[in-house]
């Protein structure tokens, strides 16, 4: 089965499917930074964590702590005045951070107590109060349940932002999809009767560069006739960009790595056949061949009777 249409098939559908979901993953992270998806979320995630959507309360002092936000001034006002927004809080750095807003005398934790009760959230003086009388007057362990309560908090905000991640991703692959013609269906097809297509692809890319893009175009997509008619073979078209846009689901590592395999496979080649055991040549054929003397202990001599 090695070199076959099958194996040849396998790597230019993997390769393929691979190569949009790098694409995929690369627009989505330029997304996330110029948007700045992942500090906005976090901001949100901590305000709804702290009770405070309008950011006039914890949350603000909280972002105005240097731990938390070292490139602020110190005093925002609102959202909108913030001068920069962290993609990421240490969960340590969020506990201290967030004890120094609430504790009028530092490293008092006896008074530390009667601080939590002026907070003006019923909620977040309650989660607090617990927290505290869980330390048992030890203020570092009061530190680390606060960190652990940003934590559990922060677990719940990733997975809608994962959530939200993965509906841009499809969005991103369909787009794709449609825009260069990337039909699953067609593509399959075409590398199965012609597997010679994805015999150039010989290795797995290391990043989306000119070479692997060439590499890509050169497989058989793209449009031939555009707009295309809305027939019953535009159904199946528009079936087979489901099934690439399905396919990024499953990421870049896991696709390069199944190629890897493939190529692999490839390049191992078929086993040679064993050749027949022959004498050697410089032996004639009707010569006999000596055969080892076993040497044998002699004989002892039969018993005389007496």
């Amino acid at each position: 089965m090695f070199g076959s249409s099958v194996l040849e098939l396998a790597i230019g559908l993997t390769f393929c499917y691979g190569t949009v979901a790098l694409i995929v993953a690369t627009l989505q992270e330029a997304l996330a930074a110029a948007f700045r998806l992942r500090a906005d979320t976090l901001l949100a995630g901590i305000k709804s964590m702290l009770n405070d959507p309008r950011f006039d309360a914890l949350a603000q002092m909280v972002y105005a702590h240097p731990l938390v936000n070292p490139h602020s001034n110190g005093t925002p006002v609102d959202e909108r005045h913030l001068a920069a927004r962290p993609s990421y809080i240490e969960p340590a750095q969020f506990a201290i951070a967030l004890i120094d807003s609430i504790q009028r005398v530092p490293g008092d934790f006896a008074r530390l107590g009667a601080d939590i009760d002026a907070i003006a959230d019923p909620q977040v003086r309650r989660a607090l109060h617990a927290l505290y009388a869980r330390a048992g007057g030890d203020l570092e362990r009061f530190q680390a349940l606060v960190a652990g309560w940003f934590d559990n908090a922060m677990e719940r905000v990733s997975g809608a932002y994962k959530r939200r991640q993965l509906l841009i991703s499809l969005l991103l692959s369909l787009l794709l999809a449609i825009m260069f013609n990337i039909d699953s269906i067609s593509l399959f097809r075409t590398l199965w009767q012609q597997p010679q297509l994805a015999a150039h692809i010989d290795a797995v890319p290391g990043a989306l560069d000119a070479a692997t893009l060439g590499k890509l175009w050169a497989l058989p997509i793209g449009w031939t006739s555009f707009p295309p008619v809305w027939d019953s073979a535009f159904a199946l078209q528009a079936a087979g960009w489901l099934i690439t846009t399905a396919t990024t689901l499953f990421g870049a590592p896991f696709w390069f790595d199944l190629l890897q395999r493939a190529v692999q496979l490839r390049g191992t080649g078929a086993r040679p056949e064993e050749a027949p055991r022959t004498l050697p040549a410089s032996i004639p054929v009707n010569a006999a061949v000596p055969l080892v003397q076993v040497r044998t202990a002699p004989a002892l001599p039969a018993a005389t009777e007496t």
